[in-house]
């Protein structure tokens, strides 16, 4: 079956709704046709210096939501990355193929950069994209669903890939093709719906989080911003706001959107907002009951993890073997 990898980084305790819809639904669907392997990237997340304890807590309780979005460790991989370390030596490999301005010229590093200032982003920042391909192309990856704010990450997974085989043969690596989420499933923040829903925005209540509260989640899409006038329909330029509320109920409910708009027709705002309330908050609580579950059973959800690094390991020692041979690197004697 054709092979696809995907990761997220365990940065905060819950993951948005855009998140699920934009990227978990996605790979959910994608095990019945390929061959899926998913990861929790915690070498990621160090790049934000994260505390120790938050880092471990957040990792669990990121694996716990993939497996209750529906990824099943019997049909896909599900592991942290950490916990297989030839991501870090294929990251190596792959810095000596990288030029410092093709790196620089990355996205994440240079707004980061005009941030903070160079001072303030560190190596693992700029190196960022390097070990972003290296998780893709270690395991002979042939699709990766991205968004089209990830799209420059994966070219330069292509790129490397390419000149690595032009250099040492076809078939040293595989090159990636990109899988590109459906626009439909791109949800924006409540509170700016011209921004995409993201824990960076730095309001709490412009995100609807997968393991909040109930109350907190409906109380959230009462006060989502819409517009001035008090006409229901579908403009993403002229009526962002509540655009964005129709995706999310088309999106949790499977129903188009022209047929909600000919629902709402002549009703106000408020009416759309109580029953988008009671469907987010309908959908979310089985899914929350479920990641519950495992971050209470830490070790049940440990040995997922051990039995998908184990596996990933083997496929991905298989790669980096083969790199290393054609690149002349000596064989170690103990394997």
């Amino acid at each position: 079956m054709t092979r696809v990898f995907s990761a997220m980084q365990p940065t905060s305790d819950s993951l948005h709704l855009g998140n699920y819809l934009g990227a978990l639904v996605e790979w959910v669907k994608l095990q019945d046709t390929h061959d899926a392997i998913y990861s929790v990237v915690d070498l990621h997340a160090l790049t934000q210096a994260p505390e120790p304890e938050l880092l471990r807590s957040r990792t669990r309780r990121t694996a716990a939501q993939y497996l209750a979005a529906g990824v099943d460790p019997e049909r896909s991989l599900c592991f942290v990355q950490s916990h297989v370390p030839q991501h870090a030596e294929l990251s190596w490999i792959l810095s000596t193929f990288t030029g410092m301005g093709e790196a620089s010229r990355m996205t994440q590093f240079k707004d980061k950069a005009q941030k903070t200032g160079e001072s303030g982003a560190n190596v693992g920042l700029f190196t960022y994209p390097i070990l972003m391909a290296a998780d893709i192309l270690l395991y002979d990856t042939d699709v990766v669903p991205v968004g089209e704010d990830q799209r420059q990450h994966l070219e330069l997974s292509r790129d490397l890939a390419q000149r690595i085989n032009g250099r040492f043969g076809e078939g040293t690596v595989m090159v990636p093709e990109a899988h590109i989420v459906k626009e439909t499933a791109k949800i924006y923040d409540l509170q700016d719906p011209v921004k995409k829903m993201s824990k960076s925005t730095g309001n709490p209540k412009g995100i609807i989080e997968m393991l909040d509260d109930p109350k907190k989640v409906a109380k959230n899409i009462k006060s989502a911003v819409t517009d001035l006038d008090s006409v229901i329909r579908f403009d993403r330029e002229a009526k962002p706001g509540v655009s964005n509320l129709l995706t999310i109920y088309s999106a949790l409910t499977g129903r188009d959107v022209d047929g909600l708009v000919a629902e709402y027709e002549g009703r106000m705002y408020g009416h759309l907002k109580v029953d988008l309330a009671d469907v987010v908050v309908a959908y979310l609580t089985p899914f929350h009951d479920a990641a519950m579950e495992w971050i209470e059973s830490p070790e049940r959800l440990d040995g997922v993890l051990a039995q998908g690094a184990a596996k990933a390991s083997t496929i991905a020692q298989a790669t980096l073997d083969r790199i290393y041979d054609r690149l002349g690197l000596l064989p170690p004697l103990h394997r």
